[in-house]
């Protein structure tokens, strides 16, 4: 059997390439921090053909220990495919930004990648294959105002990953960043889709499914001559 780990997949994108990844084939391991009744739908979606895991990415120990349990409940595999996705929003403009909404954004987004990350990677090294693929965004890229925590974070992943491609590469794993501009999910619910369409050349807002095919051609054997890359799903937003 072979394994996906995504983080945050019990809604929107994450879920989406929960399903994806399993209509590829993969036992997917669906992570989630609170909400167990949405992870139960995720895991509904894709037939059973995986688990749910609960941990807070952003707590090191947790993680650790979360992962460390899958691997001794499966003594003969290895997650060969890791999924960043798990983030939050907290937006304000910095002049008024509480500092723990600085803090949250970047300890689960960034120092969440670190702590689900880093312990997998012996083993996809040893294996000589692995797919880490993180999710980034738009607001990475050229920033965004009221998003200062987040566009840190995401930039921040962007950055990661061009880093640690380099360290892997020989070993025939990949690091990739997909960087979404407005994806139809609920984080986006709360935005003024009408108003915000009409920036867009596309003309619409994309969704967690064109994501998810992206993500799943860069975890399949097709893409191990990609990596070190920041692909942008955005509509022409931005380029």
């Amino acid at each position: 059997m072979k394994y996906a780990l995504v983080t945050g997949g019990s809604r929107g994108i994450g879920r989406a390439v929960a399903v994806r990844l399993a209509q590829d084939g993969y036992q997917v391991i669906i992570n989630y921090a609170s909400n167990l009744a949405e992870a139960k739908n995720t895991l509904e979606q894709i037939n059973g053909q995986g688990e749910i895991l609960c941990f807070d990415v952003s707590d090191a120990q947790q993680t650790r220990d979360a992962l460390k349990d899958w691997q001794q409940r499966h003594p003969e595999e290895y997650i060969e495919v890791i999924v960043n996705n798990a983030g939050i929003r907290r937006d304000n403009v910095m002049a008024l930004m509480p500092e723990d909404d600085w803090h949250r954004v970047l300890d689960i987004t960034l120092s969440g990648f670190f702590n689900v990350t880093q312990p997998l990677l012996p083993a996809m090294q040893l294996h000589k294959f692995g797919r880490i693929i993180n999710m980034a965004s738009v607001s990475g890229l050229k920033g965004l105002p009221g998003q200062t925590n987040y566009s840190a974070a995401k930039g921040g992943i962007i950055a990661a990953t061009k880093a640690l491609a380099q360290e892997v590469a020989r070993k025939n794993v990949t690091v990739n960043a997909v960087a979404p501009g407005f994806i139809k999910t609920d984080m986006t619910e709360g935005l003024d889709e009408a108003v915000l369409k009409k920036t867009i050349p596309a003309n619409r807002f994309g969704t967690p499914e064109e994501v998810a095919d992206l993500v799943a051609f860069l975890a399949s054997p097709k893409a191990g001559y990609i990596t070190g890359n920041v692909i942008s799903i955005n509509g022409g937003l931005y380029t």
